[in-house]
């Protein structure tokens, strides 16, 4: 391998007779004057005789062919391969055109791919075209994953990606980004693998229900992860204590139900009242709606009237308290907070509390809660502003020499994060998470948000994504929107729509470069792995068993029988089928070849094959 052509201080041309060049592979140039430059291969161009298209355009200009001839090439008659290579650090003078080039050892190049040990970070891939390297590779760093490659399952053959995630105190908060079948959630899957690896508190939101880690891959030696995880659902396991609420979180949390105009907000702020529980506060709202509707006067003319019940005097006189107190504020905003209050009950937000959430948080592990996108929307901005308040509250007491209640740092977690914190409207927790990707480094509150739209993204949330794992993307607008945020060069953006399911561009101030990643084999398997083909195909065989099952007795039957068999045939299979539907299932198992179907001249039977 040798420089060919006009080189720069930036780039340069190698070429080779014999070595086809791949995509980040990494080269040597022994140039001694400027201490051994290290590139990664960029573009890549083979020419063969039997294929003969001009060079005028693309890799190999005239420059570049007079150089090959000069070095002796046979342009007419070799097979020559080409690589622009990029220089990691800009050379202080043009490269010699002729040096020779090389593969280089790990220890030349280890401070550009190993940031931290396996045990400090999180082991997430294999970087890719670094094969040359693994030889020379430490034995620490060998052994640590499996890889799905094109030929099924193997073992690590490169140099192991290790992100460094104690560098997320300088650096925070990562953004992964890809489009449907991109591999982002598998990515993300092992990202959390890793950090219940190194037992970091984390909350993680799951409107998909697919964050489950009980079911173990096919990797041998895998990781108990059972024990390091808990899954909750609002409404069942966690919720809302609605009595904790200021009537600021009252608002929030109404407006992700349905939005509030400024004539509910004020319905809001009149109406609660500090230290009110959900059964108390919505009474209050009911009996208010109830007594607008009947109106001042004639809940006056009805206590005056008399005639009354003990039990109806006490309510209509709590009317007349309320429209004294309230009567000013509109119907119409009344009804529409009932209506708000009532749909949060009713999916079971305030019927539990956050204790089994903050419990799983100090013992150091992953809490998944699960939930709809709506509902998540809601709980989110509750739960994430008061574990962040309690965190931040024992960080500013600790800073002010004064005792607090310890609450350890965590990481926060949201897939589909672009309707957490939309760009161009509001949404519930919207506000929290902007401080948090501000302010949260400071207190040692992290991001981790995935999503398919990053152009969807609030734009103040995307800049302070410190660390970017791109996958295929295919929209314009949305690599318009992360060439803007990460350092990925006009080349490795054309490439994002073609990337393959699983392949990643790491873009990170941590690593200070992009880095091109093959994510590793996840330990655990989601529970959606199954082919919803497939999953369609094994109902019908169940099905077909289960009616055999129930046949069986009845083998060989008359078509003329089945009204006379048809309770028990009912009662067998468990169905309530009529004659027809029975004739029709019959006949597809028979022409299915499951059963065997026979005319005779008196009558059609059914019979075992």
């Amino acid at each position: 391998m040798q420089i060919v052509g006009v080189t720069t201080q930036h780039e340069v041309f190698v070429a080779s007779k014999n070595h086809k060049f791949r995509m980040n592979e990494m080269l040597v140039i022994e140039d001694d004057s400027l201490y051994q430059p290290k590139g990664e291969v960029v573009e890549t161009f083979s020419y063969n005789r039997y294929i003969p298209m001009g060079f005028d355009k693309g890799l190999a200009d005239e420059q570049v062919l007079k150089t090959l001839e000069q070095i002796g090439y046979d342009i007419g008659a070799d097979d020559i391969h080409l690589a622009k290579v990029r220089l990691f650090e800009e050379a202080v003078q043009p490269i010699q055109t002729g040096a020779a080039v090389r593969h280089p050892e790990f220890s030349e190049i280890s401070s550009l791919l190993v940031k931290t040990s396996p045990e400090n970070g999180l082991v997430l891939g294999e970087v890719k075209s670094t094969d040359f390297i693994a030889p020379s590779l430490p034995e620490s760093l060998t052994g640590l994953l499996h890889i799905d490659d094109h030929n099924g399952l193997r073992k690590q053959n490169g140099v192991p990606f290790i992100f460094d995630i104690r560098a997320m105190q300088q650096y925070p908060h990562i953004g992964v980004f890809g489009g449907s079948g991109s591999g982002k959630s598998f990515g993300l899957r092992v990202m959390l693998e890793e950090i219940m690896k190194l037992q970091i508190p984390t909350l993680v939101f799951d409107p998909h229900f697919e964050m489950n880690f009980a079911t173990e891959g096919e990797v041998p030696g895998t990781l108990a992860y059972r024990e390091r995880y808990i899954v909750v659902q609002i409404g069942q396991d966690v919720g809302v204590d609605f009595s904790a609420l200021s009537t600021r979180d009252v608002e929030r949390l109404l407006s992700a139900a349905g939005s509030l105009t400024e004539s509910m907000i004020n319905v809001i702020q009149s109406i609660h009242k500090r230290k009110d529980s959900y059964q108390s506060f919505s009474d209050r709202v009911a009996h208010l709606a109830e007594a607008l509707e009947l109106g001042k006067q004639k809940v006056e003319s009805l206590l005056h009237d008399g005639g009354m019940t003990r039990d109806e005097i006490s309510r209509f006189s709590l009317f007349r308290k309320l429209l004294e107190q309230y009567g000013s504020l509109p119907l119409a905003s009344v009804k529409g907070i009932q209506w708000r209050v009532n749909r949060l009950n009713q999916a079971g937000l305030f019927q539990q509390n956050i204790r089994a959430i903050e419990q799983g948080i100090h013992a150091g592990k992953l809490v998944v809660i699960q939930g709809a996108v709506w509902l998540l929307q809601v709980f989110s901005s509750y739960v994430i502003g008061a574990l962040y308040g309690k965190r931040r509250t024992f960080r500013d007491a600790k800073l002010q020499q004064k005792q607090g209640e310890f609450f350890p740092p965590f990481i926060v977690v949201t897939d589909e994060a672009h309707n957490f914190a939309p760009k161009g409207f509001d949404a519930p927790a919207k506000s929290v998470l902007k401080e948090i990707a501000q302010e949260g480094r400071k207190y040692g509150v992290f991001l981790i948000f995935a999503t398919q739209r990053p152009t969807l993204l609030d734009e103040t949330i995307t800049a302070q994504l410190n660390s970017k794992f791109v996958f295929r993307t295919v929209r314009g607008t949305d690599i318009q929107t992360i060439k803007e945020e990460t350092d990925l060069t006009h080349d490795e953006g054309k490439r994002l729509p073609y990337l393959r399911s699983g392949d990643v561009f790491v873009s990170s101030a941590i690593m200070g470069r992009t880095m091109a990643v093959r994510i590793r084999y996840a330990h655990s398997a989601s529970p959606h792995t199954l082919n919803p083909f497939d999953e369609l195909k094994k109902m019908k065989e169940q099905d077909a068993d289960q009616l055999m099952k129930a046949l069986d007795s009845f083998l060989p039957l008359a078509e003329m029988s089945l009204m006379q068999q048809l309770s028990s045939l009912n009662k067998e299979a468990e169905k309530s089928w009529d004659v027809q539907t029975w004739k029709q299932e019959l006949e597809r198992l028979s022409s299915e070849g499951i059963i065997k179907k026979q005319k005779t001249p008196f009558a059609t039977l059914y019979t075992r094959p």
